[in-house]
């Protein structure tokens, strides 16, 4: 580069150094841009030698490119200074614009500092411009400030050797401290395009882990041997189906495109809307049946998981849909089996007296009309016959006035008031013993087993059929007089004294049935035992020949 005692700087120059300003805008990555910074000052600025000091993140500045000497650079490159050095450096010495020049007479102070160099010695300068080995020329480059104002510090060149051996002239520094300015630019935005770039593949990778993410979850879903739903969460459309996979699909006999227009509450038994709610709401898990298209339903193990966005809150529900139908048929069956007789199905000793205590309380009543509707109505205010309480002597704290439980009341012997109760009937098959000896367990098995057909036919729906064990049959019916529950006893030993086809011949058996009525106030084996004994009451009132069977 000429000096400013020319007259004039050369064409050549100028594009010379145009043509490095704009290959330092145009590398194709950092690293490029910093060693196109070195080149530049040897290729266009006249310096034998340039060195780009990069401020790294922890402050301390790197060596990042050379140009000029290769045994240099190998020496010095990716060698680090520290940022108090390199402050001091720039304090000291001559300010020329932004540039600091330290001459050889004042830099001896610095060669044991760590900031990386080259040093070379000679021979004291001959005339006052002579640039001399150890001169020091570092050109700071800062990040463009607001309206023109320096930034923060990006990095240094640090020059050396110009080729016509002179301190550079005013066009020199002015060149140089211009190419500073232009390089930290360069600099900042191949930093800029850097940063981009890592975005940009930081961005594309997580898109990738996205899209593998979803395709995961989408075969996850699709595939699941279970049923698989989303729905919508909150709002007008709750639980409305947004997505199912093919096994709730075959699990409903549904298909997706229909399933959309449903919600689950539009599925689930009516029965089972509670659970469904609470289920919905809070996330969880519940067993409640679901709709299937023939009309049927089919048990199943719901489990929610509420998916909620950071921002919006929840916005749907991955439900997952378990077939346990046959689980549930399992514990049903158990179920019976531990309530039901296992020859005839009929409900067991326990179940009866289960059936018959939840229809009885504790506290006596009797048939009087007004008794019972004070009863129906659960709210007397005056004791009559035990039903009602006492307001002064403190009853109330032993009746509920929200207790809608009607009392259960016998008609009165002799009488024909009206009055309707739950009869209780005993039955006990005469001449059953003869059949086991004489035919037999198996045929015996078949007698009980047509008795209880007869049995559960002479009844009306609602009634209980129970076997008490052995030959001894219980029915509690419901809503009877005591004319109609002789009748009704009548009626069924008629049934039951029919020929029964056991082991390949007709057998007969007679019964005997004791009427008893419950009411409240007793208990379930004193209820049963009450008709037992009217059982044998009528049993003995009768003619032996009429109790034979076979």
């Amino acid at each position: 580069m000429e000096t400013e005692s020319e007259p004039y700087v050369r064409l050549a120059s100028l594009r010379q150094l145009y043509q490095v300003m704009a290959d330092m805008n145009t590398a194709r990555s950092l690293a490029d841009t910093l060693q196109t910074v070195a080149d530049g000052v040897v290729n266009a600025l006249g310096y034998e030698m340039a060195c780009v000091n990069l401020v790294r993140p922890d402050g301390d500045l790197v060596v990042a490119a050379f140009a000029g000497n290769s045994a240099a650079e190998a020496l010095i490159t990716g060698r680090v200074g520290s940022r108090t050095s390199w402050e001091r450096r720039l304090t000291m010495g001559e300010a020329w614009g932004d540039l600091r020049f330290i001459p050889h007479t004042e830099g001896w102070v610095l060669d044991e500092d760590d900031v990386p160099q080259w040093y070379t010695d000679g021979p004291a300068p001959r005339f006052e411009d002579e640039w001399h080995p150890s001169d020091r020329l570092f050109a700071p480059m800062y990040t463009p400030g607001v309206q023109g104002s320096s930034g923060e510090l990006l990095g240094v060149i640090s020059v050396d050797r110009p080729r016509n051996g002179r301190h550079p002239g005013a066009w020199g520094r002015e060149a140089l401290q211009m190419y500073a300015f232009q390089a930290a630019i360069a600099i900042s935005n191949a930093r800029l395009r850097a940063n981009m770039q890592r975005a940009l593949v930081r961005l594309e990778r997580e898109q990738q882990a996205l899209r593998a993410s979803e395709e995961s979850f989408r075969q996850a879903f699709e595939y699941a041997p279970s049923g698989m739903a989303i729905a919508e969460m909150g709002g007008d459309q709750h639980g409305r189906i947004l997505r199912t996979n093919d096994a709730l699909c075959r699990l409903l006999g549904r298909p997706a495109s229909a399933m959309r227009r449903y919600s689950f509450s539009d599925l689930v038994h009516p029965e089972d809307i509670g659970t469904l709610l609470r289920t919905s709401a809070e996330g969880g898990r519940a067993e409640l049946r679901l709709g299937r298209r023939d009309g049927t339903y089919v048990w199943v193990s719901l489990r929610n998981s509420v998916v909620a966005d950071a921002a919006d809150g929840p916005r749907f529900l991955l439900t997952h849909v378990e077939d346990i139908e046959e689980r549930k048929r399992r514990e049903l069956q158990l179920a019976h089996r531990a309530s039901h007789d296992s020859l005839t199905g009929l409900p067991n000793s326990a179940e009866l007296r289960s059936r018959l205590s939840s229809r009885l309380c504790q506290r006596p009543t009797h048939a009087g009309v007004i008794e019972s509707l004070d009863a129906a109505y659960g709210h007397p205010a005056f004791d009559v016959n035990g039903h009602g309480f006492d307001l002064a002597s403190g009853g109330a704290q032993t009746y509920d006035g929200f207790d809608h439980h009607v009392h259960t009341v016998a008609p009165e012997a002799g009488q024909d008031d009206g009055t309707k109760g739950l009869a209780v009937l005993f039955c006990d098959l005469d001449g059953f013993k003869s059949i086991n000896d004489r035919f037999g367990h198996n045929a015996g098995d078949a007698v009980l087993i047509e008795v209880a057909r007869r049995l559960s036919r002479g009844v009306r729906d609602g009634d209980t059929v129970a076997r008490l064990g052995g030959d001894e049959f219980v029915i509690l019916a419901d809503g009877l007089g005591r004319a109609d529950a002789q009748d009704l006893a009548v009626r069924l030993r008629n049934e039951i004294i029919q020929p029964i086809r056991a082991e390949g011949r007709a057998v007969r058996v007679g019964a005997s049935f004791g009427i008893g009525w419950a009411h409240c106030g007793m208990t379930a084996d004193e209820v049963l035992k009450s008709a037992d004994e009217r059982m044998y009451v009528e049993k003995r009132s009768r003619p032996k020949q009429h109790r034979r069977a076979g």
